[in-house]
């Protein structure tokens, strides 16, 4: 099996074992903010997040908003700079990821199961598909 393949199974099924579960879905941004908060080395503010994600301070600022109502953040003003916000990891949080890293273990587990013939026959099948069937490529944007 290609490692691109092992790569997309191993996400589609961590990704829809979460989906079946109890727990809240997050958006792909709400989880890449969650993983940076908490695999990243701190203190983390939204300024800070906003540079390593590469997206604008309102769109973090709306993703900590989820993350906070769900208990996995906690964000406090800083006592040095009271213009920064600080954003906390919390025990909640810290369950989620831990639940999510066991999904992933369990996909894990399910790609070695996977006969090398069944990816060759959808490696086959991705690549034979007709050229009207792939969505159309977006227009470059002048910078």
């Amino acid at each position: 099996m290609t490692t691109q393949l092992q790569a997309l199974e191993l996400w589609r099924t961590a990704l829809v074992a979460s989906v079946r579960s109890a727990a809240p879905d997050l958006s792909a941004r709400q989880m890449g903010l969650l993983l940076c908060v908490y695999l990243g080395d701190g203190p983390h503010t939204v300024r800070g997040l906003s540079k390593t994600l590469k997206i604008s301070k309102p769109a973090i600022s709306r993703a900590l908003d989820r993350l906070g109502e769900l208990g996995y953040i906690r964000r406090e003003r800083d006592d040095l700079d009271r213009r920064n916000v600080i954003v906390q990891r919390t025990p909640d949080g810290g369950r989620y990821l831990l639940d999510y890293a066991a999904l992933i273990e369990e996909a894990q587990k399910h790609i070695k199961t996977i006969p090398d013939t069944a990816q060759l026959d959808f490696a086959l099948q991705v690549l034979s598909a007709p050229l009207s069937a792939m969505p159309p490529e977006r227009p470059a944007i002048a910078a």
